[in-house]
């Protein structure tokens, strides 16, 4: 990984990516035994920490995996900012971001599915990023999210479907893959949350549905609570989307903050930027400088 952040926080130790060293038989090498969480830094602060660390816990939970303190993380994130020189500058945009990510694992395991006895692994990684486009193509896959399995609500490193998915995606020349549920409902993409907009009202899949519980997704809410701007939380059909029965429709994530869909599989949305949209683009850019979501 090229990347000028080239220092690794490892299991407490800050090491080069190049010397930084997991054991073959780690658990989430194996198996994708693991949890993790991406985040964003906004200038050299870590955006909304909090909000993350409860999903991180959560995630955890799920998986009967240890996860370590707020304190423990936070400094840590303190330290690998710090090796990797990356300190406020007086620059919010996206060119002053970078990504940030914490990985739990499990461990030293037996070959299987069988958890072993060692200690959780934890890493934590930084790299550049680049603002996303606008708006983006995204494509539908035919296979679908389960929202009753085991791992719902659990952002795990088992992202072999995602793998798939996105590898679909570029072959269409589209930035994401959006799933239906098993019921054929709209769920999520691969790494984001979606909304759309049907005869002027704002709907978003239900975490019912099987979606991950975006911290964006949140944010959002809270946006349009904030600007009395109705959201319904229901499910529609996946069908919704590809027979062009929308007006408009954006993704949210940590990395790609507010996004607008322009085309999904070959239909073409009739206002790629519309209303709701760039409202909320708008407002979110703004949570950036937010002192109660920073540090």
């Amino acid at each position: 990984m090229n990347s000028k952040f080239n220092k690794i926080w490892l299991n407490g130790e800050l090491v080069s990516t190049e010397n930084a060293q997991l054991s073959v038989l780690d658990h989430g090498v194996t198996v994708g035994d693991g949890v993790f969480e991406t985040l964003i830094a906004y200038d050299g602060q870590i955006f909304a920490f909090d909000l993350h660390y409860q999903r991180l816990q959560n995630s955890a939970r799920i998986l009967h995996l240890d996860c370590p303190s707020a304190k423990v993380l936070r400094t840590a994130l303190v330290e690998l900012f710090t090796a990797n020189h990356y300190q406020p500058t007086g620059d919010t945009s996206m060119a002053g971001a970078a990504r940030v990510r914490i990985t739990i694992t499990g461990g030293i395991s037996p070959l299987g599915s069988a958890r072993g006895d060692d200690e959780i692994n934890l890493i934590l990684a930084m790299s550049e990023l680049t603002a996303c486009a606008p708006s983006t193509k995204v494509i539908t896959v035919g296979f679908t999210r389960n929202e009753t399995g085991a791992l719902k609500g659990c952002k795990t490193t088992s992202y072999g479907e995602n793998v798939v998915a996105l590898l679909e995606a570029k072959a269409a020349q589209a930035t994401e893959a959006i799933f239906a549920n098993t019921k054929g409902d709209l769920c999520e993409g691969t790494g984001c949350n979606i909304f759309v907009i049907k005869d002027g009202t704002l709907f978003t899949p239900p975490l019912e549905s099987g979606c991950l519980g975006g911290i964006t997704r949140h944010l959002v809410l809270d946006i349009c609570t904030a600007l009395n701007i109705e959201v319904r939380q229901e499910n529609l059909a996946l069908t919704e989307l590809t027979q062009g029965k929308i007006e408009e429709a954006f993704l949210t994530s940590t990395l790609r903050e507010v996004q607008g869909i322009s085309q999904v599989n070959d239909v073409m949305l009739a206002t790629p930027l519309g209303k709701f949209t760039q409202q909320l683009q708008t407002e979110f850019i703004k949570l950036r400088t937010d002192s109660a979501l920073l540090g």
